[in-house]
């Protein structure tokens, strides 16, 4: 109940919005409750004295309380929308913001595909119980009380025989919410698994065709979809047993009302006009109580879509600017401190172990290794996507941790191994890079990045739409707009993690080429062909998470095995090429 409190909070400025629909439902129950009073007296007063003034002007009031009821009616579902969907925009906002803040690591604790869901279903449950149990949780109450107040005064024997229901109707409710309320949070995991499937197949769907798989991956989607089916019929066969059990003591209180009260009406100890009374105010209780029941529903299942949610706004951040932060990079030197890093606390072996570097600002530097080496895991630890666990990393002499973060990450560009462009236009995606660059700007990073050579061809030019995730646009490409974009950051440091391996060779050159006139930024480049380092200032071997060899094209190629292994690997096409590739 914690949890659900405390989103409460979020409603902000449409807390107004909630109590005046409270308040609304609050002046509906009183009108509702005046009728039976009214239609007594014209059975009692009117129809038996056969006063047909009498039997007008109470109409007239009935007819009266009967309109006011219906505009405060429709006033609570006016302030009751906007407090719903107000308060689920600003979760929804509250969580998104948290997200942005969260580190590599926090992202890896949280499946995309429950994001998602905590996003959008989850917000739903509880903007539902809002707009569907605010007018019961106001109104089921008043009726309670006022309705059984009015019964006793009415007739206090009659009213004795349905006030012994209440008690069955409370153990129902709590049985029912007993059973139910651990199977909606594992419903909402089950919604987790289809969102994930749905992603997965998805983004995933040219893989799919390609190999012909569109049948097995509906058998997958088909068993999370079941799961979800199961799991759905499962929760809600037990909540909906609430109604039934509700409507048949209901109907029993109306039985035994109407016997009871039909032998006082033979008896003459009670007129007839009374006992429709205590039966209007007895359906009244009884509907406010069925009412009070579909709130404890909807809030046994809006508390688990809370706690999912609150625990995405707990999650802290696990990596963070500190109180003194510094705010300027004097340059862009690099350097690792016997560093060793594993991505879970509880990790049995070292992703990286102690790693001693130094790479001095202007310098390039390649990077090489077998898949699994730890390579790109290296080169995020530059700009703090992940911390170090052991040693330290500086930049410009700092350790990145005294370090703003904004201010670390603007000085490191980054083009990371799984290129990722944005729905939009060429220029709405280079703008990433400098929102106030102009064309000659944007088009200056696009020669630099060799991106020119089919922008040019494009009819639009860098108003060319590349769809959803670039899909408009080729591998190579994708990866020409991604240097663009992150040269225009005018970052110390570029960092370059294999971000070349769907460029043909004669691009890349001539890529390799417009880079090496900045020489005032550390260029790093991971890269799996010899050709894209051999010009490197350094080169750095790693193997298993370790440095094994650090040197130049021309000391790695009489000295190290491994090096040579590549070399020789890459460049035995013909002696030619490997002369060639020498000479460079």
């Amino acid at each position: 109940m914690s949890d659900f409190k405390r989103l409460l909070g979020l409603l902000g400025p449409y807390r107004r919005d909630l109590l005046l629909g409270a308040g609304m439902v609050l002046v509906e129950s009183a009108f509702e409750l005046v009728i039976p009073v009214l239609m007594a007296d014209i059975i009692d007063v009117g129809v038996a004295a056969k006063d047909i003034p009498f039997i007008l002007h109470k109409g007239v009031q009935m007819g009266v309380c009967a309109l006011l009821a219906l505009v405060t009616g429709l006033l609570y579902a006016h302030f009751a929308a906007r407090a719903a969907y107000g308060w689920g925009a600003r979760i929804r906002e509250a969580q998104y913001e948290r997200v942005q803040k969260f580190a590599f690591v926090n992202l890896d604790r949280f499946e995309t595909s429950s994001l998602v869901t905590r996003m959008t279903t989850d917000v739903t449950v509880l903007q539902n119980a809002v707009n569907g149990g605010l007018r019961p949780l106001a109104r089921g109450p008043v009726m309670l009380i006022l309705g059984v107040g009015f019964s006793f005064w009415m007739n206090a024997r009659l009213a004795l025989v349905f006030l012994a229901c209440i008690p069955i109707l409370a153990v129902i409710l709590f049985c029912v919410v007993r059973k139910v309320a651990p199977m909606y949070g594992r419903l909402q995991q089950s919604m987790d698994h289809m969102n994930n499937m749905v992603q997965e197949g998805l983004a995933a769907i040219r893989a799919v065709k390609a190999f012909v798989r569109g049948d097995y991956e509906a058998e997958k989607f088909q068993a999370v979809n079941s799961e979800l089916t199961a799991t759905s019929q499962r929760t809600f066969h037990y909540a909906v047993l609430n109604l039934p059990a509700f409507q048949l003591v209901m109907y029993l209180a109306t039985v035994l009302l109407m016997w009871f009260g039909g032998n006082m009406v033979l008896g003459g100890t009670l007129q007839v006009g009374e006992l429709t009374g205590v039966l209007s105010y007895v359906m009244q209780v009884m509907n406010s109580l069925m009412m009070i029941s579909n709130v404890f529903l909807l809030l046994t299942r809006s508390l688990a879509s809370a706690h999912r949610i609150v625990e995405v706004l707990d999650e802290t951040a696990a990596i963070t600017s500190p109180a003194d932060a510094v705010t300027a990079v004097p340059d862009g030197s690099v350097e690792f401190d016997h560093v060793s890093f594993k991505y879970h606390a509880d990790a049995k072996e070292y992703a990286l172990s102690g790693v001693d570097l130094r790479m001095e600002a202007g310098q390039t530097v390649g990077i090489l290794g077998g898949t699994g080496s730890a390579k790109s895991t290296l080169v995020q630890l530059i700009p703090r996507l992940y911390d170090v666990t052991e040693g330290t990393v500086k930049v410009g002499g700092r350790d990145v941790r005294e370090y703003d973060l904004q201010t670390l990450r603007d000085a490191v560009g980054i083009v990371l191994q799984k290129n990722v462009l944005f729905s939009g236009t060429v220029r709405e995606n280079l703008k990433w890079g400098d929102r106030s660059a102009d064309d000659d700007t944007l088009w200056a990073a696009c020669r630099m990045a060799c991106a020119d050579e089919f922008l040019e061809r494009m009819p639009k030019g860098l108003d060319t739409d590349l769809g959803q995730g670039g899909v408009n646009v080729s591998g190579g490409q994708k990866q020409r707009l991604c240097i663009a974009r992150t040269l225009l950051k005018h970052p110390k440091i570029l960092i370059f993690d294999d971000s070349t391996s769907a460029v043909d060779t004669a691009t890349e050159a001539k890529s390799r080429s417009a880079l090496a006139q900045l020489r005032d930024v550390t260029k790093i480049v991971i890269a799996q062909r010899v050709t894209s380092v051999m010009e490197a200032d350094q080169i750095i071997i790693l193997e298993d998470g370790r440095v094994h060899a650090v040197g130049t094209h021309a000391s790695l190629l009489a000295s190290d095995p491994i090096y040579q292994e590549i070399y020789a690997s890459q460049m035995k096409g013909g002696d030619g090429d490997a002369r060639e590739a020498d000479r460079r």
